[in-house]
């Protein structure tokens, strides 16, 4: 079933704006292990989760917007389509493409409801249970597939755990482990970054700014390493850094060619607003996922992480930062002239850079992204 991953997390969000997610952030997970100062997160395993699913290839060519509609209407017709775009959290114009789409093909019957002229009723046709059914059995082999390393009552508890993460109104909807873990991810991160609107910081800057306050400063490939991204995802969360005045590129005192990356008095500051945020997600996660949830949650995504890891043959990331570091992609190529690229000189050899991020404060849980 094909992956929706651009647009299906942008739903209409009554409490704010919702900052879009560049293809650069939607792939920016990769093999690596994971940041003590993170792994404690429920909200940052579920985005490590939700790209080893997405990453995993199923096969088929069906959109998995197509399933999520089309189980909705099982029920019941729908009276709104904005209502039922909110629901599963389908932006409001993707969500006009995929009723098209059904239409077309006859699997959903779109009416002018008679009590409003301006919004359309929703109705599953028995081409559309027909397709639905192999679309459940699909669904069910993946979700299989992806959840291996877990019993059968322990992929149950996992999908009521993940489901009690999502809005009331939306737990009937959301059927399915990969898509309640893309919703429950895509939720926690509106809700972090609600926390901190008004701010210019993002949930997502807790990571490379905890981490440079810990180590003092350091080459951008050693962040990428240490946060277990790419390079390029590395530079846009520097990049947005920089820009605000919170973190400064200066020269590497051991290398003069090779840039090395500092916080600043203002970027200490911001750390100390991201971190309260933070700390009240993991507080709004406890509260939803109730007594002993938390600790329940944490540890299955954590077993499917080290399982994803395993099964795609990558080996535990060890040994110095710096010395691997040099083959990131999309990393720090030489000609910066010190403004807003994330580039750095294409001479580092791997040397000392004076940062401490090391091996010794990451978990030995590796994670694939």
């Amino acid at each position: 079933m094909r992956r929706a991953r651009d647009e299906v997390q942008e739903p209409v969000n009554p409490v704010g704006a919702v900052t879009p997610l560049t293809r650069t952030e939607e792939t920016a997970e990769v093999p690596g292990p994971l940041p003590e100062s993170l792994a404690g997160y429920v909200s940052y395993l579920l985005r490590r989760v939700h790209a080893q699913f997405s990453a995993t290839p199923d096969g088929t060519g069906t959109d998995s917007r197509d399933f999520l509609v089309l189980d909705a209407l099982t029920g019941q017709d729908w009276a709104s389509q904005l209502d039922l775009a909110e629901r599963l959290g389908i932006n409001r114009t993707i969500m006009v493409q995929v009723i098209d789409r059904l239409e077309a093909r006859g699997e959903v019957r779109r009416t002018r409801n008679p009590d409003n002229r301006r919004q359309y009723v929703l109705s599953l046709t028995d081409r559309g249970r027909t397709a639905l059914g192999s679309m459940r059995r699909a669904v069910a082999e993946r979700d299989a597939q992806l959840t291996a390393v877990l019993g059968p009552e322990e992929r149950a508890r996992l999908d009521e755990l993940l489901a009690r993460l999502l809005p009331e109104s939306a737990q009937p909807l959301v059927r399915g482990t990969e898509y309640l873990v893309a919703q429950a991810h895509f939720r926690l991160r509106r809700h972090g970054d609600d926390k901190l609107t008004g701010t210019g910081l993002r949930v997502r800057h807790y990571g490379p700014l905890s981490a440079l306050v810990a180590s003092g400063p350091c080459s951008q490939q050693e962040l990428a390493r240490f946060l277990a991204v790419t390079g390029p995802a590395a530079s846009q969360l520097v990049d947005e850094l920089v820009k605000q005045g919170l973190v400064r590129r200066g020269r590497d005192a051991h290398d003069r060619r090779r840039y090395a990356l500092e916080v600043t008095d203002d970027g200490r500051r911001s750390l100390a607003v991201v971190t309260a945020a933070v700390h009240e997600l993991a507080h709004d996660v406890a509260e939803m996922l109730g007594p002993g949830g938390e600790d329940e949650l944490r540890a299955m995504l954590l077993r499917l992480l080290e399982a994803g890891e395993h099964s795609a043959g990558h080996p535990d990331s060890s040994g110095d930062i710096s010395s691997a570091a040099g083959g990131e992609s999309g990393g720090e190529s030489g000609g910066e002239s010190g403004g807003e690229s994330g580039s750095e000189s294409g001479g580092e050899s791997g040397g000392h850079s004076g940062s401490d991020l090391s091996e010794n404060s990451k978990s030995t849980v590796p994670a694939r992204g």
